[in-house]
């Protein structure tokens, strides 16, 4: 028998970076967005505009384009603020993420709920950051703090699924109509004498049989993921509580490695039940 426990482990990790890669893209892209669309680009780039045209030529050397070339260097500038405040950063990062994962697209109030906490849970982290002074136990924080933003990710996800699962009302309505059926062709089966009918009738039921089977299935894993929502939000909690009196002295000790830790694998542990879940269940489009 071929062992896939490394196979499945690797796939896992590959899945998790590419996750990761792809968070840390849109984060780069809002940045960016951030840094050419903020105010202060529109005001060097009117001046540009303005002085190129109205004063091309304040002095005898002077040419019209330097102000173009001293726009761009105003511009670089600007970019390079953004990127290098802390503060600016996570803004931008929050906004990102509120707007990618946005709880008005779910229907279920108990998840919008649910995902609105997650976010309060994350600007209530971010700010027992920014209380610390700036050193290396804010560093060690801030890259601890980085495996929140997957951590919102995977339960926005488990979110947006069990969301379209309690919207659907063909998985509702098969819920309460095989069972009934099932019972009314056993009961058929038992009162049958013809053998080609009875022989129909199995073969029905065991289909209904596999139908009833992989519906109580899939309610088992919504149950899991429902309870899984619930529980990595007091998590959540527990972390922002960690993070207020973790010292510097903490960092020596491990204390704040070990937190990293325990975020990555909540991360991993939500991206398994994320699968499982899609392996079981494909929401019907539209």
């Amino acid at each position: 028998m071929t062992d896939t426990g490394p196979i499945e482990t690797a796939k896992k990790m590959s899945e998790q970076v590419r996750a990761a890669d792809e968070l840390r893209r849109r984060a780069l892209w809002a940045m960016l967005s951030y840094a050419f669309f903020r105010w202060e680009s529109a005001v060097v780039i009117a001046l540009v505009i303005l002085l190129a045209f109205f004063l091309p030529q304040p002095f005898p050397w002077w040419q019209a384009w330097y102000w173009v070339v001293g726009g761009v260097v105003a511009e670089l500038a600007l970019v390079y603020s953004s990127f290098v405040d802390p503060d600016v950063g996570a803004r931008v990062v929050a906004d990102m993420l509120r707007e990618t994962f946005n709880p008005q697209r779910l229907r279920n109030p108990a998840n919008q709920s649910r995902v609105e906490k997650a976010f309060q849970y994350r600007a209530q982290i971010e700010a027992a950051i920014r209380s610390h002074r700036e050193g290396i136990l804010r560093e060690h924080l801030q890259q601890t703090a980085q495996g929140i933003d997957a951590w919102i990710t995977q339960i926005y996800a488990l979110a947006e699924r069990l969301d379209a699962y309690q919207s659907d009302a063909i998985i509702a309505q098969d819920m309460k109509a095989v069972p009934q059926s099932l019972q009314t062709l056993q009961a058929r089966l038992k009162s049958e004498d013809d053998a080609a009918v009875r022989a129909q009738l199995q073969e029905t039921i065991r289909d209904k049989q596999a139908q009833l089977d992989s519906l109580r299935n899939l309610e088992n894993i919504m149950e899991r993921a429902d309870s899984q929502l619930e529980g990595t939000l007091s998590a959540l909690g527990t972390v922002y509580a960690q993070i207020q009196y973790i010292g510097a002295k903490d960092i020596d000790s491990g204390r704040a490695q070990q937190l990293r830790q325990e975020i990555a694998d909540r991360v991993a542990g939500l991206q398994d039940l994320v699968s499982s879940m899609d392996e079981a269940y494909q929401p019907r489009k539209g």
